[in-house]
This record gives C-alpha cells, sequence and structure tokens, in this order.
C-alpha cells in the first residue's frame, strides 16, 4: 500500500481496486469474525464456563469499554492512516476471535474478549469515517445499504456452515472459531497489499471535536447505544435460557436475520433517501417499541417461542434503518469534522454500555420483562428526539429549531 491515490484519480483503476470496493471487501471481511464469535457466544458461555444473567452482562461491558474509548482513534490517525488503522484492527479482531476458545475460563473469556473489541471498535470508527468520506452524499443511503447486505452475505455463508456442519462434523468451538477469525484475518491482509490508500478530498481534523450545532447527533448516538445493548445483550441470552436454544437454532434464527438484511437493507437505503432520515427513524423508533414491549410479554404473558423468534428478527430489521443516522450527519457536518466526530460519536454511543449491560444483568436476574420495558422506554426518548429532525437537514439547519442558510440570509 505504498502508492497514495485521490478519490478522482483512483476512477481510473479497475472497478475491483476502487474504494467503494474496498469498503465492500471490508464489510464482507469485519462480520464473519464478529458474527462467528457472536453465534456462539450464549451457548459457549453458559456451557463452558457457566455463566448466567449477571455474568454475560459483564462480559458485555467488558466488551463495550474500547468503544468508549473509541475517542483515542482520533490520537492514532495523527501517525497512521485511517485505511491503514482500519485494516489493522480487522486483523486484531480476526485473530482475538481465532483464539477464543482457547481461554475457556471468566478471566480468559474476558481479556479475549476486550482485544477483539478493540479490534471491533477501533475498525467500525474507523469504518464509519471512510464511509462518509468516500461516498457522494447522493449516494450513501443506497451504497450503505448494500454495504450491510454485503456484510449479511458474507455472515450467511459462515452461518450456513456453522448450522449445516455443526452437528453433522461434530465441530467444535475452538474449530468455528479458528476458521472464521483466520478468514477475517486474510481478508485483511489481501486488502492491504491489493488497494493503493486513497486521499480524502478534504482534510481531516486530527484533534477533538465537539460542536454544539452537533447536539441531537450525539443525543441519538447515545440513546442508540443504550438501547443497543439491550438487543445485543439480553434478546439472544433469552432465547438459549428461557427456551434452550441449542448452537444450530441459534444459528438458523440468525440465518433468517441474514436474509432478511440481503434482501431489505438495500430497500431501506433507499427508503431513507426517498423519505428522508426523520420519518425513517421515526418508523424504526415506533416499531423497536413495539417489539420491546411484546418482549416483555414473552415473559409476562407467556408467549412461545415462535413469537419471542419473530420478534427478535423484527429487532433486527428495524435497527438496520440505523444508516439514516450517519447520513444524517454526513448532511449536517463539515467535511474536515467526519474523522474526529466519528471517534467522538462512537465514544457517546459507549458510555451506557459500559454500565448497562451489569446493571441490566441484575435486573435480569429479578425480571427480565423489566428489562425490555426500559428498552422500550429508552426508544421512545429516541422517537422524541428523531421528531427534531428537519425534513432537509444540512449545516445551519440541523434541528427543527434551526433555519436553512437560505432563510438565514434573508
Amino acid at each position: 500500500m505504498a502508492q497514495y491515490m485521490t478519490l478522482v484519480d483512483a476512477k481510473t483503476l479497475p472497478f475491483w481496486r476502487r474504494p467503494v470496493a474496498l469498503l465492500f471487501l471490508m464489510a464482507l471481511a469485519m462480520p464473519i469474525a464478529f458474527n462467528t464469535w457472536s453465534a456462539l457466544l450464549n451457548n459457549f458461555v453458559i456451557e463452558v464456563a457457566d455463566f448466567d444473567g449477571s455474568d454475560i452482562g459483564l462480559l458485555h461491558t467488558v466488551r463495550e469499554i474500547p468503544g468508549f474509548l473509541a475517542v483515542g482513534v482520533i490520537a492514532i490517525i495523527v501517525f497512521v492512516r485511517e485505511q491503514v488503522l482500519g485494516l489493522v484492527s480487522l486483523i486484531l479482531l480476526g485473530v482475538a476471535t481465532a483464539v477464543t476458545a482457547w481461554f475457556p475460563s471468566m478471566g480468559g473469556i474476558l481479556t479475549i474478549t476486550m482485544l477483539s473489541s478493540i479490534g471491533f471498535h477501533y475498525y467500525e470508527t474507523v469504518n464509519q469515517s471512510l464511509q462518509l468520506q468516500w461516498l457522494k452524499i447522493e449516494d450513501a443511503p443506497r451504497m450503505l445499504g448494500w454495504l450491510m447486505a454485503a456484510g449479511s452475505l458474507a455472515t450467511l455463508i459462515a452461518y450456513l456452515a456453522i448450522m449445516g456442519l455443526w452437528e453433522t462434523l461434530n465441530l467444535t468451538y475452538n474449530i468455528v472459531y479458528l476458521i472464521g477469525g483466520g478468514i477475517t484475518v486474510l481478508i485483511a491482509i489481501v486488502a492491504m497489499l491489493a488497494y493503493p490508500q486513497f486521499e480524502a478530498p478534504t482534510v481531516q481534523i486530527k484533534k477533538m471535536v465537539l460542536r454544539r450545532r452537533y447536539w441531537l447527533y450525539y443525543a441519538l448516538q447515545f440513546m442508540s447505544g443504550a438501547r443497543r445493548q439491550i438487543f445485543v445483550v439480553f434478546a439472544g441470552f433469552m432465547m438459549v435460557e428461557r427456551f434452550g436454544f441449542e448452537v444450530h437454532e441459534i444459528t438458523t434464527l440468525y440465518l433468517i436475520n441474514l436474509i432478511a438484511n440481503m434482501i431489505f437493507a438495500p430497500l431501506m437505503g433507499r427508503a431513507v433517501g426517498y423519505f428522508g432520515e426523520r420519518k425513517a427513524l421515526g418508523f424504526e423508533y415506533v416499531g423497536l417499541i413495539l417489539v420491546f414491549l411484546s418482549y416483555g410479554g414473552v415473559y409476562y404473558l407467556g408467549w412461545g417461542v415462535v413469537v419471542a423468534a419473530t420478534l427478535y428478527v423484527l429487532d433486527h430489521m428495524f435497527f438496520a434503518l440505523a444508516l439514516a443516522l450517519k447520513t444524517y450527519f454526513q448532511k449536517i457536518a463539515d467535511p474536515a469534522d467526519i474523522a474526529p466526530t466519528a471517534a467522538v460519536a462512537f465514544t457517546i454511543n459507549h458510555i451506557a454500555a459500559v454500565f448497562l449491560p451489569v446493571g441490566l444483568g441484575l435486573l435480569w436476574l429479578i425480571s427480565p420483562a423489566l428489562v425490555f420495558v426500559l428498552a422500550a422506554a429508552m426508544a421512545a426518548i429516541s422517537l422524541m428526539l428523531a421528531m427534531l429532525l428537519p425534513r432537509h437537514p444540512e449545516p445551519g439547519h440541523e434541528t427543527i429549531f434551526s433555519r436553512p442558510l437560505a432563510q438565514a440570509a434573508e
């Protein structure tokens, strides 16, 4: 990757070597390791380390600490290019995933989870920044939808292998983790060797940026992070703990999610472009309120496994609309703010993630349904914040309380 190339000059390259192609390759690489880890996690920690709800909450708190410290990316990109940092982070994620089963104790699982999480969160921070720098505003919603679909396709292949071969070949956690993590490492190394370093049109600010006019974006990021923890930590855990899902069964549920994502993510990207971020986020949050309240019904009213599994799929689909939050920021941002604000936003997104899983893990021991009721309340707050987005956001018109630049100049 010694060659440097502007985005304009990159148009002369073969399509497979252009910036968008690299974004797709990274979108394929990351989910293979991360979702292999996720698919096996609940069964692995329950069977190997005898985790309960409190333990799984602690694990996810540890996992989210690097996300809270994602602002550290700003210091690193002073010395390392974002593209390089993103690929190195992918390698760390892949290696840590590959050796997960080598550390079956509580301390070992927490340590290796911390390392894989550093790779995951630093990659995601840089990846979001590169997406918003490399994609045109008018193309971003559609392309972000296709990038999500590409990640789902890569994960689909991994899950099909787990589902079809887990019992047939009597696979072990060690074998699956080694293969999943190893593929991600291989793809990242290929990307390092095959692509030049692309120069974005605007030089990024390499210090922390906090701007008052981004306050609504920060608030939505905070609520998104708090709300997401309940789905990531407890929705899948519920399927294993309450309904006794085994590895191949929980993988089947993930498989359904992936197929739905492959079909609907591009459509959601187009919907965001057509209807705008305000309506898209509003639809997402209304849907999540209903889903989380229905999760509570699984416990209070004794609804069965089919209802719970259906809610899980709907939950996952609604979260796909979160791409609207990225395009909202792209529209209101100073182009030089994208990299530092991506790091700040990830830290804000993970503030609640550091303490919420442990606290909710203890609440889970008292009443799992209350955890989901709390999530519904968080989604309701997000809905109220989303209603403050203007129909056509732009610099100077970030919320309904600010006026478009054209009107302000009159």
